[in-house]
């Protein structure tokens, strides 16, 4: 249940970075690889740990870009851009940081 009253959403089984459906096992912070189907771990695919550690690097560059713009003399359409490229990253962010449903409660 949500603050706002709503259910949350139960987390489907599958893969926990490219949601292919299957049972790969729980997510175990401790084990890098743990939950992963084997044609990503195949693949070599980043970590959960190195997708958070990307996503917080690509957030600080947007925050930096968009700061550096001058407010004063920027024409309309990079004010925009700069402006969707801070929400997207910070929903980025969000969502590194949403709680995990557990299984079994």
């Amino acid at each position: 249940m949500t603050a706002t009253g709503h259910a949350a959403p139960a987390p489907a089984p599958g893969c926990v970075l490219c949601a292919t459906p299957g049972t790969f096992g729980p997510r175990n912070p401790a084990e890098p690889r743990s939950g992963l189907c084997p044609a990503c771990i195949a693949a070599g695919k980043p970590t959960r740990d190195g997708l958070e550690q990307a996503v917080v690097i690509v957030a600080g560059q947007t925050l930096a870009g968009a700061e550096a713009l001058d407010l004063a003399t920027a024409p309309p359409e990079e004010l925009s851009y700069h402006l969707g490229a801070v929400k997207r990253s910070l929903r980025s962010v969000l969502q590194l940081l949403a709680p995990v449903e557990r299984e079994g409660r």
